[in-house]
């Protein structure tokens, strides 16, 4: 079982041409997105919490998982964090951007396990 804070784990089992069935693992990546409003975004502040659910279901569409998301005091004014595919976490995040309420800056993030197993691999 991965410990808090750590990306997904699936197991997927596929069967190949010659009709064996294979299992591996998926792990899914976690993404921290800090984010700011823009000028747009501020003025119409009110619909926030609805842009929010769009991006939320925005998000669900392209087969990632809002982990959580909060409203902030200070240098940022919201944090987002996702789990999923690192080519559907930017296709969110490049849309989002463009819709012009926000500007974003987002990390891959890696659990203490995930850090251990990359670490291992050092020569």
């Amino acid at each position: 079982m991965p410990e808090a804070g750590s990306a997904g784990i699936f197991d997927i089992t596929t069967i190949d041409d010659d009709n064996l069935i294979q299992q591996r693992r998926l792990t899914m990546a976690t993404f921290i997105s800090l984010t700011n409003f823009t000028d747009q975004g501020i003025r119409n502040i009110k619909e926030s919490p609805d842009r929010f659910g769009a991006v939320k279901a925005m998000a669900e569409k392209l087969g990632l998982t809002v982990k959580s998301f909060y409203y902030t005091v200070g240098q940022y004014d919201m944090v987002l964090v996702i789990e999923g595919n690192e080519d559907a976490a930017t296709t969110l995040m490049v849309k989002v951007a463009s819709l012009g309420n926000v500007r974003t800056q987002t990390m891959r993030a890696h659990s203490v396990d995930e850090m251990r197993k990359i670490l291992d691999k050092m020569p």
